[in-house]
């Protein structure tokens, strides 16, 4: 029997499309992305004709699937407070810490990268590109979001999801940070940003390096978030 989905599970496998592309360290062809929705290829290639009719998938040279130009238009409209009052920390950041700095948004149980920054003159930088999402239960970036609202508040916002001892911890010090907990080897520090009328974001860093301080880092971003949430008011 034909498949024949509905509108609402077309528009989530378009979208679900978008999300393997966005997180896919490499160009994918349209089997893989076929497999990664679990449909069959004839299906994958009417969402990708879709997709590419408004310009958020194009092709390259070989006919492999990439994110596309329209993505980025549509992404200039999301928290455009956040992200102007965010951009020049971030440089600030990125130049002065030698790391790459980002703005992480709590979106449903995970925490989704907005922004980022990159070390111009690094080539050993860690690419953080915007769209990356990882489970708020891990990494810095998450518990920095945990740590601006009270235990009970949590709760509240986010039924079944545990409040982590570790994100009382970070509201105590004012930062997080994580080792080996979204990827091997990599560390990230980060703290809340309290963005009026909205749930909390995360600025944060991600390095590689284990000569640096942790103290440090967090006592730079917490001043880098002062001055972000004075600019939105």
């Amino acid at each position: 029997m034909p498949d024949s989905p509905s509108p609402s599970q077309t528009l989530s496998r378009g979208l679900r499309a978008l999300e393997i592309l966005t997180d896919a360290p490499t160009p994918l062809s349209i089997a893989e992305l076929a497999a990664g929705l679990g449909v069959h290829r004839s299906i994958a290639y009417r969402i990708l004709r879709t997709l590419e009719d408004h310009a958020l998938v194009v092709r390259d040279d070989a006919g492999r699937l990439l994110p596309g130009a329209g993505l980025a238009v549509l992404a200039r409209g999301v928290a455009r407070d956040l992200q102007s009052a965010a951009l020049p920390e971030l440089s600030a950041l990125a130049e002065e810490l030698n790391m790459t700095a980002f703005v992480g948004v709590w979106t449903g149980e995970d925490c989704v990268t907005l922004i980022t920054v990159e070390p111009r003159h690094s080539g050993a930088a860690l690419a953080q590109r915007p769209g990356t999402r990882h489970s708020l239960a891990l990494g810095a970036p998450g518990l920095a979001i945990a740590s601006a609202l009270t235990a009970e508040r949590w709760h509240k916002l986010a039924p079944g999801q545990p409040y982590r001892p570790a994100a009382a911890a970070a509201r105590k010090a004012g930062f997080a940070v994580s080792h080996d907990e979204v990827i091997s080897g990599v560390s990230s520090v980060a703290c809340p940003i309290l963005v009026p009328g909205h749930r909390p974001a995360a600025l944060a860093v991600v390095y590689v390096r284990a000569d640096q301080q942790p103290e440090s880092i967090g006592s730079r971003l917490v001043v880098s978030a002062l001055r972000i949430q004075t600019a939105l008011g």
